[in-house]
């Protein structure tokens, strides 16, 4: 049984987040604070004048700080306007916070007496609050305080090829003159080798790591006065990638006319591929044009071959890795791109379909369309429906899937022209209608720990599903109580799902509970490296508008092994990928369709 403790905050807490109304796919949640109401007797709705909370961010004030310095933060809100900006400091890695000042008008800046803290590494945010009450914490940096005698190595980056710089600096070193080197070690050994030594003032050496394995590096810097050796902090886990990806172009066929897929494959055994570019030119000239950029497998776009003209083209694929190294694929020649028959392509509507989808089709005919049939079929039986017929552009209906029974379902559409020609298009197949009522419905992340937009200990992660669900059918056994659990984050290059496509899933004895998986769709661990943390797995009852929903919370604890973590400062949506295995208390599988993390983007953790 899930406790009723839990099951009483969890309501209160969301009772605060309800947004009135529940449509057919669950309840709403909104985390806007309700500043007017309206009521009609039973029912009330509360409306917000702040819905956005405030941007904020610090600004690195450098390193080898002494005596005193000011610390700038600019922050901003467009709704309601910034109340106040907290500024903090915390020695690195720390868990306590210290406030140097709260600023109320900008700019937002305070004073800061290094002499106060010992020498080392420090971490500064800044925390700006909206007059709604809304707060947004910064992302984290890092600085050094050096008072006294301090040695320190410029990070020359996550991932570095070629030749490379590094820089080292001797902070309040006095007269005398000191021997300083570099020395590196393979990642976590501890087995030091010096790769530059003797150097003199500025103290800079460059790193030819085209003579070192493609693998990561610790370094540092060491400076030795009078037999007294000083060492920089280390910066760990450089990865070496000098070699370049491979990448092959599809063939996209011959003659080409209307909207066509254009594709490549690509892979990168190090530091991953970071985008492919799909080119064309006209045959017998070089001017190649970008058709599309792509960041994410599959590096596939659509083309709409009427923007160029008719004629014979080539086509070409290039992809560039973390590192900055590009390979050029292969070129496929002499595809004829031809818009003067007729043409149409149905458009992919997705894997998963539920409630009512847009179904669409791309056409072209120099007689004129005069209509476009698009139509179902039970996947591979070839028996076809009717959807809808449409004769004006855009050629697209929309359509109730609720109307057949769940399965997998082909797609195609018909053109018939204005001489009554007509043509069949490619057939998209096995699209997945799941109008499962069972589901998962959102998927939250909240920083807890030291340093925003990095996995550590207090962040955690919540699931939300459409029903009341049976613990036991996530993990065996369990009751909904505190459970200890393993949080694993691995990269997505692992997975195949590219840099930015990090993935978190949560393993009990060594195997994954059924929970799924989260994309977290952004660079939160190095390449090829996995991550796992100790961790706490608990469920609770939530109820909103009378729904009674199970929310499952995963509570980040120290980190068990791995490392080569990431701060990611960009925003994004997460998608959550639930499992089959989980049931309702009415032991109903739970839908698989992926869920896509609700609310405004933001920072994971």
């Amino acid at each position: 049984m899930i406790h009723a403790a839990a099951r009483i905050a969890i309501g209160a807490a969301l009772a605060v987040l309800l947004v009135a109304g529940v449509g057919a796919n669950g309840p709403g949640f909104s985390s806007a604070a309700f500043t007017s109401q309206t009521s009609n007797g039973s029912s009330a709705v509360g409306a917000a004048v702040d819905w956005t909370p405030p941007t904020v961010s610090i600004q690195n004030p450098g390193t080898g700080l002494k005596d005193t310095v000011s610390i700038t933060a600019a922050a901003s809100d467009a709704e309601t306007g910034i109340r106040d900006v907290v500024v903090q400091v915390q020695a690195a890695g720390a868990t306590t916070w210290t406030t140097l000042c709260t600023a109320t008008a900008s700019p937002y800046r305070c004073s800061w007496d290094t002499r106060t803290v010992p020498d080392g590494s420090y971490d500064l945010r800044a925390i700006a609050t909206d007059n709604a009450g809304y707060a947004t914490t910064s992302a984290l940096v890092r600085t050094t305080v050096a008072n006294a005698f301090a040695v320190l190595l410029a990070d020359p980056g996550d991932v570095v090829r070629g030749t490379v710089p590094l820089a080292t600096t001797l902070q309040n070193a006095g007269t005398g003159t000191y021997s300083v080197r570099v020395e590196y070690a393979a990642a976590g050994s501890g087995t030091w080798r010096t790769l530059c030594s003797n150097l003199t003032a500025p103290y800079t050496c460059n790193w030819n790591t085209a003579s070192f394995a493609n693998d990561y590096f610790d370094l540092r810097s060491v400076a030795t006065l009078n037999g007294i050796t000083m060492t920089s902090a280390v910066v760990a886990d450089v990865l070496v990638d000098n070699v370049a990806p491979s990448v092959t172009m599809t063939d996209p066929g011959t003659p080409l006319s209307g909207t066509v897929t254009l594709a490549a494959s690509a892979s990168d055994a190090h530091s991953g591929v970071n985008r492919v570019v799909i080119q064309y030119t006209p045959t017998g000239t070089t001017a190649w044009k970008d058709a599309c950029t792509v960041t994410a497998p599959p590096y596939s776009c659509r083309f709409d071959t009427t923007t160029v003209a008719d004629g014979v083209y080539a086509f070409r694929a290039v992809a560039t890795d973390d590192a900055g190294n590009s390979a050029t694929s292969t070129t496929v020649s002499s595809r004829t791109v031809d818009n003067s028959v007729i043409s149409i392509s149905m458009e992919d509507p997705g894997a998963f379909l539920s409630g009512t989808v847009t179904l669409s089709a791309a056409a072209n005919s120099s007689a004129g369309v005069k209509s476009i049939v698009i139509q179902r079929a039970q996947s591979g039986t070839g028996t076809w429906t009717a959807v809808c017929t449409i004769t004006t552009a855009p050629y697209s209906c929309a359509w109730d899937t609720r109307t057949v029974a769940d399965g997998l379902v082909d797609f195609r559409a018909i053109l018939t022209d204005n001489a009554n020609k007509q043509v069949t298009s490619n057939t998209v197949s096995g699209r997945r209608v799941d109008n499962t009522p069972v589901r998962g419905f959102d998927v939250q992340t909240a920083n807890g720990g030291a340093a925003p937009g990095k996995v550590d200990t207090g962040d955690t992660m919540t699931f939300t599903y459409s029903e009341q669900m049976n613990p036991a059918s996530i993990v065996a056994g369990w009751n909904g109580s505190a459970l200890p659990v393993t949080l694993r984050l691995r990269d997505g290059n692992l997975l195949g799902l590219g840099n930015a496509g990090d993935t978190v899933d949560i393993l009990r004895s060594g195997a994954a509970v059924n929970l799924g998986s989260v994309n977290l769709k952004q660079d939160y661990i190095k390449t090829s490296k996995t991550s796992n943390f100790n961790a706490t797995l608990t469920a609770s009852t939530a109820t909103v508008n009378g729904m009674p929903v199970t929310v499952v919370q995963v509570t980040v604890g120290s980190l068990l092994n791995g490392g080569a973590l990431r701060t990611v400062n960009t925003a994004s949506a997460m998608v959550w990928s639930p499992a089959a295995a989980a049931t309702d208390m009415a032991g109903n599988p739970c839908s698989t369709a992926p869920v896509t993390e609700s609310g405004a983007l933001d920072r994971e953790f």
